[in-house]
């Protein structure tokens, strides 16, 4: 594919982790050499309203912070998106590009006969799968569906490694504890709080990996190219 962007659209429900999703993937590309942007878009912030992120991503530099009208992916992470209409965008798949790919976070078909007949024409891939069950097997929380979504959108763009979701993942909810040079007891209580974030990390980057595989297989068997073409060199982005 030709593409030197994709911007994603990550229609949503409050309390799924849209906002923190786009964001470790905007991190997660960066690291691997891309250009990298996120944004959230919000109405009323609580749970089960919807909500809406954007990531951009792209081998030029990225100036664009807007709302995504036309993406190249979307990530639906709850049925009701589609189900109800909790969306923004109506149809859900409203602006999506040629040759896009739409992730459902549900193990049923929720799309008509006319979304069939529509995306077929433009043909975009849709990987339907139940990615909420990823992060209670694994994480156990379905909290953690947000790191199998990313997982997914990973491995079936191909475009970032798995070392580098793993940095994206540290970067966000890794934070440097620092020893309080007081009583042992306030040092044994951050201690712990460290020892419980690396826990959840690890239950993360196992939840986002094992989607990764799922979707990585996947795309490979539907015949998809990498949505980008590999990272510009330093020398090339200086």
């Amino acid at each position: 594919m030709s593409r030197k962007t994709i911007s994603i659209r990550m229609p949503a429900l409050g309390g799924q982790g849209a906002v923190t999703a786009a964001h470790i993937i905007a991190t997660a590309a960066d690291n691997e050499g891309y250009y990298a942007v996120s944004n959230p878009f919000f109405g009323a912030e609580k749970r089960m309203a919807p909500s809406e992120s954007y990531a951009r991503l792209g081998v030029v530099p990225i100036y664009d912070r807007g709302e995504v009208v036309y993406p190249d992916v979307i990530m639906v992470f709850h049925p009701q998106v589609i189900t109800m209409g909790k969306s923004y965008t109506m149809p859900f798949y409203s602006g999506i590009k040629e040759n896009g790919l739409i992730l459902i976070n549900s193990e049923e078909d929720l799309l008509t006969p006319e979304d069939k007949k529509l995306l077929e024409e433009k043909n975009v891939y849709v990987l339907s799968r139940d990615f909420t069950k990823f992060a209670l097997e694994i994480a156990g929380t379905e909290l953690a569906t947000n790191m199998a979504m990313l997982g997914a959108l990973f491995g079936a763009i191909g475009i970032v490694s798995k070392p580098s979701i793993e940095e994206g993942i540290k970067a966000r909810f890794l934070k440097k504890y620092v020893a309080s040079g007081g009583t042992a007891t306030l040092d044994s209580a951050i201690e712990k709080k460290f020892k419980r974030k690396l826990e959840l990390i690890e239950k993360n980057l196992a939840t986002a990996s094992a989607a990764y595989d799922l979707a990585r297989e996947w795309a490979k068997e539907q015949g998809i190219e990498p949505f980008l073409p590999p990272p510009p060199s330093k020398e090339q982005a200086a």
